[in-house]
């Protein structure tokens, strides 16, 4: 066991500060650890969201040492000697200590035009490429735990949540315009209500997604593709002039 020192934000909506603690941290413990010994030892009423303790759920989202991370997945012997502070995520408005609303992010989903799929084939069945089925894997594995949205510049510093809906929606918008069975047109909208003009592909939000999905790379640029060469490429905007073509 070896004493260590927490900087943990107390407060709500109306103001609060950062409280240290001390505590002593044993062999392979995680923050979100440290963070329940707090609560037995010294503060019983600091809250904390948290569920399945695995990596899966994306509860724990916190900010540790000033980077968006999850609680039970940050092991202490991975973070620098020193304090270490811990505060809730910024983009979100705050409810108390390291809890913060995340409501907002459940009322972009609701604005995404759902999954359309094409009829069945004359025998009854459908039939896609495997390397299709593949490409739409990845996104799936998005355990909304929101440090994507947290870390966005966007979001986080010109919070410009009525124009842009995050990195963790265009992966969603990915994950239906890319799959093979899907026949709805989200492109549109994607240009016009849920901002891709807004993302100046930095890729901050690939680097803190816990399931290290290619964001950037896989989702969010080729969404952005899609609205270019409808509304920005000549020679797709002189067909769409002269035959009516989208």
């Amino acid at each position: 066991m070896a004493e260590r020192t927490f900087r943990i934000w107390r407060g709500n909506k109306d103001g609060g500060e950062f409280v240290e603690y001390k505590i002593d941290v044993g062999p392979g413990w995680v923050v979100l650890d440290c963070i329940h010994r707090i609560q037995m030892q010294h503060a019983t009423d600091l809250a904390c969201r948290w569920n399945c303790k695995a990596g899966k759920c994306g509860s724990c989202s916190m900010e540790i040492n000033g980077k968006p991370r999850l609680g039970c997945m940050t092991r202490m012997n991975s973070l620098p000697d020193g304090p270490i502070t811990i505060q809730p995520l910024k983009t979100f408005p705050l409810v108390k200590d390291l809890v913060t609303d995340v409501k907002w992010n459940y009322e972009q989903n609701k604005r995404i035009p759902p999954f359309k799929p094409k009829a069945r084939n004359a025998d009854g069945t459908h039939r896609m490429m495997q390397e299709d089925v593949d490409r739409v894997q990845e996104f799936r594995k998005c355990i909304e735990c929101f440090l994507c949205q947290d870390v966005c510049h966007v979001l986080r510093d010109h919070k410009a949540h009525d124009q842009f809906v995050g990195p963790r929606f265009m992966i969603r918008l990915a994950s239906l315009e890319m799959h093979p069975l899907d026949t709805e047109d989200r492109v549109e909208k994607m240009r016009k209500e849920f901002g891709t003009g807004w993302c100046n592909i930095t890729r901050c939000c690939t680097e803190v997604c816990p399931e290290h999905i290619g964001i950037t790379d896989n989702g969010i640029i080729p969404m952005k593709e899609r609205v270019v060469d409808r509304y920005f490429d000549p020679i797709a905007w002189f067909l769409g002039k002269v035959f009516g073509k989208k």
